[in-house]
Order: C-alpha cells, then sequence, then structure tokens
C-alpha cells in the first residue's frame, strides 16, 4: 500500500487498522509497510505532510511493538520529523536507541540535551553514532555516564579534544575498560599516551607503546627500566615520531643513541634513524650525512662514520647493511619490510666478528622471529 493511495488524509479503514488493530503484532505490520513506503518512496509536500500524520498516529500507539516498529524503520530516514525524533528519543530505551544511534534529524543541540538527563543506555546509543562534534563528545566525556564514556573511546567517528581527554581520564582513573578502548583508537595526542603508560599492562600495554608515538624521554625512560626488548623498542618509537631530529636529539641527550642502538636501527631498515642519529653524532646537517652515507662512496660513509665516533670495528657489518638496503631498494621490493630486515640481518651476521655478543643475540632473535613469520604466513 503506497502513501499515494492515502492522500490527502487517513482513510476511517487505515485509522482502524493503525489505530484498532486486534493484536499490537497487526498493527505493528501495517506500521512496517506504511513506514518503509515513506522512507522509499519519492513524496510530494502534500504527501510529506501525509506521512507525518501517520507517523503521529504510530508515536501514540500504546503498544511497545508498534513504537518500536516505527523508530527501526525510519531511523536512517531523514523524512523522520525532528520532533518525532525527539518523541521516539524521549520513549523507553527499546525504542529511543535505534533512532539515538542513527537519526540524521537529531541536532548537537538535541543529543546534548539528551546526554544531560538520559539513562545509560540512550546516553550509549549516542555515543556510538557514526560521528560525533567536539561538543557531544565533551558533552558525553564530562557527565555521561561510564558506560557511554567507554563506547564513545570505542567510536572512530568521535572527535575527541584534549578536554575531553583529560576529564574522561580523570573521571574514570581505574577503568580497563576505558583505557583499553582509548588505546585502540587509531591516533592518541602524546600527554594520553604518557598518563595511560603508568594505568596498563600486558597486551594492552604493548598495544600502546607498538601503535602510539611515545614522548622521545618516555621511551628512553621505559628502555632505560630494562623493558626495551620486551614492550618498547626504541628503533620502532623512531620509525612514528613525527619529528625524528627531536627524536635522535633527545636520545643523544639522554645518552641513549648508543652505537648498539644505530646498528640495530640499520638492521631494522630504520635508515631515516641511522641518518639522523650519525648525523647527531658527527654534529654534521642531515642532507650532507645523507649524501656521505649514500652517494660518496665507500670512503665517505668511512669518513662519515668515523667522525660519529662510531667504534671502526663496526664498520664492515655497518657497510654491509648499507648494501643490502641500496640492493633491495634497486630490486623494488623494499616495501616488503619482513623479508628486506630479514635479508639484512643475514647479510649483517656474515660480518659477525665484528659485532658485540649481546648484538649478536639481538640479530639473531630478530632473524629467528622473522623466520617464523614467514613459515605462519606460508601456512
Amino acid at each position: 500500500m503506497g502513501v499515494s493511495t492515502l492522500r490527502p488524509r487517513l482513510t476511517e479503514q487505515d485509522v482502524h487498522r493503525l489505530v484498532r488493530g486486534e493484536t499490537a503484532e497487526e498493527r505493528a505490520s501495517v506500521a512496517h509497510k506504511l513506514c518503509r513506503r515513506i522512507a522509499l518512496d519519492h513524496l510530494t509536500p502534500e504527501e510529506k505532510a501525509h506521512a507525518d500524520e501517520i507517523v503521529e498516529v504510530l508515536l501514540q500507539d500504546a503498544a511497545e511493538l508498534v513504537r518500536r516498529t516505527l523508530a527501526v524503520t525510519l531511523r536512517h530516514s531523514p523524512r523522520l520529523s525532528r520532533s518525532a525524533a525527539m518523541k521516539l528519543a524521549a520513549d523507553v530505551e527499546t525504542v529511543a536507541v535505534p533512532v539515538l544511534r542513527n537519526s540524521p534529524v537529531l541536532t548537537d543541540e538535541d543529543l546534548i540535551e539528551i546526554v544531560l538527563a538520559a539513562s545509560a543506555a540512550k546516553q550509549e546509543a549516542v555515543a556510538q553514532r557514526e560521528s560525533l562534534s567536539t561538543r557531544v563528545t565533551d558533552t558525553i566525556a564530562h557527565s555521561g555516564l561510564v558506560e557511554a564514556v567507554r563506547a564513545l573511546a570505542a567510536n572512530p567517528g568521535a572527535q575527541w579534544t584534549d578536554t575531553a581527554y583529560d576529564v574522561s581520564l580523570e573521571r574514570f582513573k581505574g577503568d580497563g575498560e576505558l583505557h583499553k578502548a582509548l588505546i585502540f583508537r587509531e591516533t592518541l595526542p602524546l600527554h594520553v599516551t604518557e598518563k595511560l603508560v603508568s594505568q596498563v599492562s600486558g597486551a594492552v600495554f604493548e598495544r600502546l607503546v607498538n601503535h602510539h608515538e611515545l614522548p622521545a624521554q618516555l621511551a628512553i625512560e621505559l628502555a632505560s627500566a630494562a623493558r626495551e626488548r620486551a614492550t618498547v623498542d626504541l628503533v620502532e618509537q623512531a620509525g612514528r615520531s613525527s619529528d625524528l631530529g627531536r627524536f635522535v636529539q633527545q636520545l643523544n641527550l639522554n645518552g641513549r643513541l648508543t652505537p648498539s642502538l644505530i646498528m640495530r636501527s640499520l638492521c631494522m631498515g630504520h635508515i631515516g634513524f641511522v641518518e639522523h642519529g650519525i648525523a647527531e653524532l658527527a654534529g654534521l646537517p642531515h642532507a650532507r650525512v645523507w649524501l656521505m652515507i649514500h652517494d660518496a662512496g665507500a670512503l665517505g660513509l668511512q669518513a662519515v662514520f668515523d667522525r660519529s665516533g662510531l667504534p671502526r670495528k663496526l664498520l664492515p657489518a655497518f657497510r654491509a647493511a648499507i648494501d643490502i638496503y641500496h640492493d633491495t631498494e634497486r630490486e623494488g621490493d623494499i616495501c616488503d619490510r619482513r623479508d628486506f630486515q630479514s635479508r639484512m640481518v643475514e647479510r649483517v651476521l656474515t660480518q659477525f666478528q665484528a659485532i658485540p655478543r649481546e648484538d649478536l643475540d639481538y640479530l639473531l632473535e630478530k632473524l629467528d622471529r622473522a623466520a617464523s613469520e614467514r613459515d605462519a604466513n606460508a601456512a
């Protein structure tokens, strides 16, 4: 039954079926068909007014099933009037949640009003909307119950401000579920990452340090606390740094820019870190060091290596690693990082006489891990 057959107003038969159907199921069935036509058909202004009449009748139905049918069927429709959407939002949770989570006709002002007065389930539904402005996010962070703030943290479409992060962490300091949801966001501000480091552990801690940029000083402290190999590799942190020069400078100021760290970086394919590291140690501009490493031949590499103060006994292994980097780059396989790292380590191991024992062990660990990953992928 199309809307076009019902204009200009509901017939007595239609009213009877919608209002006085023998069962809620019968009325809900009619409601579903009518709302589907409202949502999908092209409506004239007259038909739109008539559709609003139908919705008003359904809103007054005593049966929750009928009102829920209305809410579910028109939850994505821009043809649901704002006033009707607000009435549904004020209804019981089973009726309100589909509209709160999806309706495009609700404004930021509506959502804020709802959050400030609603139950946890309704707040959570708002927090799960496909996109949320910073105004709504801030309101949930300041006034939402913990279920809503968790849902907000897990919502990639929610726009967070620094204030929202700070308030949420302050209000729910010990909530592990909130911390986990925040850590699994695509990005986090540095100061939030720093706060969370001391509050999480295990696999969640691993996720935090391996997927979010840490302040250089914090990465240094973690490494100094003997967690470098188990949880946070400074080399990997360098790969995520937005200011590599600054990161390397901080490492040097804190005595962490060691020959072994630079060697590890080279073997893991973080050439940018190596270039900046040598430039920092040699006191030369990065551009000049890049030329001496990559374009000035063996003598250029040796000259900058010596100027940086790196042990000469590491030079053969260092040169082998640079050679394999250039070979891999020319072959076009530089994007396959696992294969690249494996080849780098294998080649450098041919120079093992020059490598300190602890660095050799480290490289062997990396080689074994790369081989295991390749075998697992092949299977």
